[in-house]
C-alpha cells in the first residue's frame, strides 16, 4: 500500500463509520475499520495471517492482536502484530507496540514502549489481556 514491496490489502469485513462496537471482536482475514470499537480486536486464529487497516475515523479501545496492522486513526490498547505495523501521520498510539517491522510516517504518536518481537517470540502464541 506504501511501496512497491507491499500486496493490496485483502478486506473481507468492513465495519462504517456510523457504527460502534461495544465489545470484543474477533476476525479471520482483513478487517477495514471506519467506525469505533470499544473492546479487544484480534484474529480467530493466531495462526492464520490477518490484516486490519484502520482508517482516520477509525478507532478502537482495546487490544488488538493481529498479524498485520495498518492504523491511519486511534488504538488505546496494546497492539501485538506479529508481521508489520505501518502507523500513518494521522495514527494515534496510547499503549504499547509489539511489532515484528514497523514503518512509521511522520506526525504518528505513540505514547507506549516499541517492542521488536524476534523470530522466535513472533511465531509463539501471545497470552490474551484475560490470562494475565
Amino acid at each position: 500500500m506504501f511501496n512497491r514491496d507491499s500486496k493490496p490489502v485483502r478486506i473481507d469485513t468492513l465495519i462504517a463509520r456510523s457504527v460502534k462496537i461495544y465489545g470484543g471482536l474477533e476476525f479471520a482475514g482483513g478487517m477495514h475499520l471506519d467506525g469505533q470499537i470499544t473492546g479487544d480486536v484480534r484474529a480467530a486464529d493466531p495462526q492464520t495471517p490477518t490484516s486490519l487497516s484502520v482508517s482516520d475515523t477509525g478507532s478502537i479501545e482495546g487490544s488488538v492482536q493481529v498479524t498485520d496492522l495498518i492504523l491511519h486513526g486511534t488504538v488505546r490498547g496494546d497492539i501485538v502484530a506479529r508481521g508489520r505495523v505501518v502507523l500513518g501521520a494521522s495514527a494515534r498510539v496510547e499503549g504499547d507496540v509489539y511489532y515484528g517491522v514497523i514503518e512509521m510516517t511522520l506526525g504518528a504518536q505513540i505514547t507506549g514502549k516499541l517492542v521488536r518481537l524476534n523470530d522466535e517470540e513472533r511465531s509463539e502464541p501471545v497470552p490474551s489481556s484475560e490470562d494475565t
